[in-house]
C-alpha cells in the first residue's frame, strides 16, 4: 500500500518541516482554531508541522500550521480596556463615511457605505 502524497513526518522533502495529509496528523497536532476551540494559543511556540492538502480553487497545494499541545498557553481573558477597544473599532466599521449613521451592520468594503447610500437612497434623518 502506498502513502499519501503528502505524507512526510520527517520533513525530508518539505524543507525539514514534517507533513502530514489532510485528517492525518497525529493528535497532539492542532491547528490555531482547534487549540482556540479548547480555550488554548500557541503561546509564542514556532510551528511543529504542517497539513497540506490539493486546493480545487487554485493550482496549488494549501496548507495548516499545527501547533505542539503539550505547548499551548490558556487564551488570555477580556479584560475591560479590550472589550471597549473592540467595540470601538466594530462601531467604525459600521459607520457610513457619507452619512454619518450607524448602518448596524458592517459596510462592505467594495462599496465604502452603508447600502442605501451605495444606491443613491437619502437616509430619513
Amino acid at each position: 500500500m502506498s502513502r499519501p502524497r503528502h505524507w512526510d513526518p520527517t520533513g525530508e522533502r518539505h524543507g525539514g518541516m514534517p507533513t502530514y495529509p489532510w485528517r492525518m496528523a497525529p493528535d497532539h497536532l492542532l491547528t490555531r482554531r482547534q487549540l482556540r476551540a479548547r480555550g488554548l494559543r500557541p503561546g509564542g511556540q514556532d510551528v511543529a508541522a504542517q497539513i497540506l492538502w490539493r486546493s480545487r480553487r487554485s493550482d496549488g497545494d494549501r496548507a495548516a500550521f499545527l501547533y505542539r499541545l503539550d505547548r499551548a498557553k490558556p487564551v488570555r481573558p477580556m479584560t475591560p480596556g479590550r472589550w471597549r477597544a473592540l467595540a470601538a473599532a466594530n462601531k467604525a466599521r459600521r459607520t457610513c463615511p457619507t452619512c454619518a449613521a450607524d448602518a448596524g451592520y458592517i459596510l462592505p468594503a467594495h462599496l465604502g457605505t452603508c447600502l442605501p447610500c451605495a444606491d443613491g437612497i437619502p437616509r430619513a434623518a
